[in-house]
């Protein structure tokens, strides 16, 4: 049989691998995917040139290290209790080392550190314990069981760790912020809260307030927008947007508050986290399973909450409402962390007669910025800048002196 042509053949080759070479299977983009878009090669990129040479053999593949130690909930001990899970108080003593002892034997607990300084205290069927002798509020009531003190799975991870050890969850905590757009309350056709006898409306004290705030910020390297610079009405809806589309590092919405004649003091909200119940339980049950864009944040609202609830309290020595829970639409909408502040009550005669100075007003908004300023240095010790590169010059070389010269 006479042979083909080695032109042939090498065409009939030729074919063959194009029609059953290998190609990559077309993956599937997600979200993530297509909102990163693909640079293209620049002009002084190099081409691909194909090398002719057989490649080297490829060495064999190390196994991957073992993965970090997870910080989560099943670390935790628990104990199925009325329907939640429940960790003993001395649980969160022991993983912190500090002392659990009873200030009044089945209704009271606190833990105290080596030097019997109290860091925490817990109280029996009760919402809310003391940290550092702020009030901060939980998803669950307090249990008592098996002659201890027991606080819900889940508000140990949400709320104790973040606060007593934010390392706990760096990769959940942002940087420090850098970017704060402030929200002024109300505006426009909406007043808010008023004080008739005192002719205060609350959209006024409000601005009043962030603009003083504002000037506050950017004297300490802060940068600020606002969600109004003057008397108009901003939708609910609008103030978390306004934030999202600038990028923003932190959300701040001030109030003032309304109730009784009676109720003063300062509270501070951040948003509850999914399968939680709010401060005030939700009229709107579906809300609480809900997982809403403010929910990525939820560590990092509750050290920021915290610190805010911490130094209004300081600053201004006002009653401790507590660092709170909700839903509302400002929170819920936030993609940065965010709080909302109710810093007194118009409601209260006492609290609107020093509302009404601007000493007071300016008192309240370095308040803000101090608590603003405490939440950025925890984030910072969480999150330390890389060290700065030391250069080292190398000394220069000997030269040998010059020879003398002969006259």
């Amino acid at each position: 049989m006479a042979r083909p042509p080695v032109r042939g053949l090498l065409a009939v080759l030729a074919v063959l691998t194009v029609a059953g070479g290998c190609t990559a299977p077309v993956s599937a983009k997600g979200p993530a995917d297509t909102a990163r878009p693909v640079a293209a090669p620049s002009p002084t990129d190099h081409p691909v040139v194909a090398k002719t040479e057989t490649p080297p053999v490829a060495a064999p593949v190390p196994p991957p290290p073992p993965p970090p130690p997870v910080t989560g909930a099943w670390l935790w001990p628990f104990t199925h209790l009325f329907n939640a899970d429940y960790v003993d108080v001395h649980s969160i003593g022991q993983h912190f080392g500090l002392k659990a002892s009873w200030v009044v034997s089945g209704r009271v607990m606190q833990l105290a550190d080596a030097r019997g300084r109290v860091r925490l205290r817990f109280e029996e069927r009760n919402r809310a314990f003391f940290l550092e002798g702020v009030r901060v509020f939980l998803g669950e009531t307090t249990a008592f069981s098996q002659s201890s003190l027991w606080v819900g799975k889940a508000d140990v991870i949400k709320t104790i760790v973040p606060l007593l050890q934010p390392a706990d969850h760096a990769g959940q905590l942002p940087a420090p912020p850098k970017l704060i757009v402030l929200d002024a309350g109300h505006g426009g056709n909406d007043s808010g809260t008023q004080n008739a006898a005192l002719h205060l409306d609350e959209k006024d004290m409000t601005l009043d307030v962030v603009l003083r705030l504002k000037k506050v910020l950017e004297a300490r390297g802060y940068r600020v927008l606002l969600t109004r610079a003057d008397d108009r009405r901003v939708e609910l809806e609008q103030r978390p947007e306004i934030a999202g589309r600038a990028r923003a590092d932190l959300l701040l919405s001030v109030h003032f508050n309304n109730a009784e004649a009676s109720v003063a003091g300062t509270e501070v909200y951040s948003l509850t986290p999914q399968f939680q119940t709010s401060t005030q339980p939700e009229k709107d049950k579906q809300m609480v399973p809900a997982l809403f864009p403010g929910n990525r944040q939820d560590y990092a609202n509750t050290l920021l909450g915290y610190q805010l609830q911490r130094r209004l309290l300081a600053d201004l020595r006002t009653s401790d409402r507590g660092a709170k829970r909700a839903r509302w639409v400002v929170l819920r909408f936030a993609e940065c962390p965010a709080a909302l502040i109710e810093v007194a009550f118009l409601s209260n005669a006492a609290e609107a007669r020093r509302v009404a100075t601007p000493e007071y007003r300016q008192q309240i908004a370095q308040a803000i910025a101090g608590g603003v300023d405490d939440y950025a240095a925890a984030l910072a010790a969480v999150h330390p800048p890389p060290p700065v590169p030391v250069e080292i010059h190398a000394a220069p070389p000997a030269t040998a002196p010059p020879p003398p010269t002969s006259h």
